[in-house]
């Protein structure tokens, strides 16, 4: 498949809408079709987003989001023209999910709003002829590929045409699936965590102590306790827990916080110093113990559930909604996920705990209830389910035919699209800012554009 559509699709169905912090000083149309057009502003601030989210932006990222944005407007003429229906309530639940995210992301409605410089309202009705446009599109985009099917022959011929020495080759690959309990620190080891951090936080704003010896002494944080407690920090990186980032850049230098919760445990923040988005922070973490009174209790409730399970009474997705605490997997049916978002992962890509309790496990089997250490530091219990396992090959018909009779598809869908650009691009007035039309990425936007020169 062309490099083109693979892109193409890719920013249609995985672009998240979201909001520029950049303010334009100057702006100016680079793109028409139809009556629909893409302003500069909408190039650079997709590309902005992209950064701030920490995505690798190609050398032709330019073009590259020109190109997917002219191919959604293209869509959602047509969409229009053939009034696809897309209402108000889906449009409107769309943005609601959006603006949730946000709201995770940053922490706080209002540290959302501040950021952004809107209200929630102000955002909403920003987000709505975007959201509208993108439903269209896929609506277009589906309706296009809708009859599409792959043959087994196909696929057959999809696999012969990959030169021998280009088919990957596979490690041993397991599909695995996990229910957890994280057990609740009782409140008392919680009210523990908070008076300690309160008396820390006295005996550093009366200048008893400072964060150096405290921190050694009382952190939980294995990665600042021996430095201070001392981190730097910038508003836009994702890796930070966003209640750690909203506290932290609501107080004001030298200010030290009361005491708060994060999804790692309870803490106290003095801003040391900061610029614009970029901070440096002290803080001591403190995390409620987990006795063994809880981790029996989570046992025996996954022993029961593992029970259900093997008898045949619940079914393995149903009891990770129910049940587990793992919310990102309940996305996935319990499935552990690898960074590419493949569900086929190699013995590497596991925690050493799981590799041991998978051990003596043969495909469908439930493990009994585990003890096991997040990536936070957390006790928790799970049930891990083996659902496959492969050897190490190189990929082959026999034992990866399912991916590959996808990949056949998505070939297959994207030479449709290909095609329907092709044949109806043509069909709408195109303008093309002289900035883009040297972009190899959009010649077939080019060779429109001056067709309706030539006609005029």
């Amino acid at each position: 498949m062309k490099k083109k559509i693979v892109g193409f699709i890719a920013g249609l169905l995985v672009t998240v809408t979201s909001f520029s912090q950049q303010k334009i000083v100057a702006d100016k149309i680079v793109a028409v079709i139809g009556d629909k057009v893409i302003l500069k502003s909408d190039i650079d601030n997709t590309i902005s987003d992209m950064r701030r989210q920490g995505q690798t932006i190609p050398d032709n990222a330019r073009c590259l989001t020109l190109e997917q944005a002219m191919g959604i407007k293209a869509l959602v003429l047509q969409a229009e023209r053939d009034s696809l229906p897309v209402t108000d309530e889906e449009v409107d639940a769309d943005i609601d999910n959006q603006i949730r995210y946000f709201i995770s992301a940053y922490g706080s409605k209002e540290e959302l709003e501040r950021i952004s410089g809107k209200t929630i309202y102000q955002l909403k009705q920003d987000f709505k002829d975007g959201f509208r446009e993108r439903k269209l599109a896929t609506a277009m985009r589906n309706k296009i590929v809708e009859d599409i099917r792959i043959t087994p022959n196909e696929v057959e011929q999809f696999f012969n045409k990959i030169p021998t020495d280009s088919l990957p080759y596979f490690e041993s690959q397991v599909q695995v699936g996990q229910i957890i309990i994280l057990p609740v620190a009782s409140r008392d080891a919680e009210e523990y965590c908070v008076d300690l951090l309160k008396d820390c936080k006295e005996q550093l704003e009366s200048g008893k102590k400072d964060f150096r010896s405290l921190a050694a002494i009382y952190s939980d944080d294995p990665g600042s306790k021996d430095n201070a407690g001392e981190y730097e920090i910038n508003r836009n990186e994702k890796q930070w827990d966003p209640t750690f980032l909203a506290k932290a850049f609501s107080l004001k230098e030298g200010q030290i916080s009361n005491p708060f919760k994060s999804k790692f445990g309870y803490h106290i923040i003095q801003l040391v110093s900061r610029t614009g988005d970029d901070a440096i922070v002290r803080h001591i973490l403190k995390v409620p113990p987990i006795t063994q009174t809880e981790m029996t209790a989570a046992t025996q409730k996954l022993d029961s559930i593992r029970t259900e399970l093997i008898a045949g009474r619940l079914q393995f997705g149903q009891a990770v909604s129910k049940y587990s605490d793992d919310e990102a997997s309940k996305f996935t049916g319990g499935r552990k996920q690898a960074p590419d978002g493949s569900t086929y992962l190699t013995i590497d890509q596991l925690d050493k705990d799981m590799v041991l309790t998978m051990r003596d496990l043969s495909v469908g089997d439930y493990s009994k209830p585990a003890p096991f250490v997040d990536e936070r530091g957390k006790k928790g219990i799970r049930i891990v389910y083996l659902m496959s396992r492969s050897e190490p090959h190189r990929e082959n018909l026999k034992d990866d035919y399912n991916k590959i009779a996808q990949q056949a598809l998505e070939e297959k869908k994207g030479i449709a699209l290909d095609a329907w650009f092709g044949k109806n691009v043509s069909n709408n007035y195109i303008y093309l800012d002289d900035e883009f039309k040297a972009c190899s990425e959009l010649k077939k936007w080019t060779n429109a554009s001056n067709s309706n020169v030539a006609g005029n």
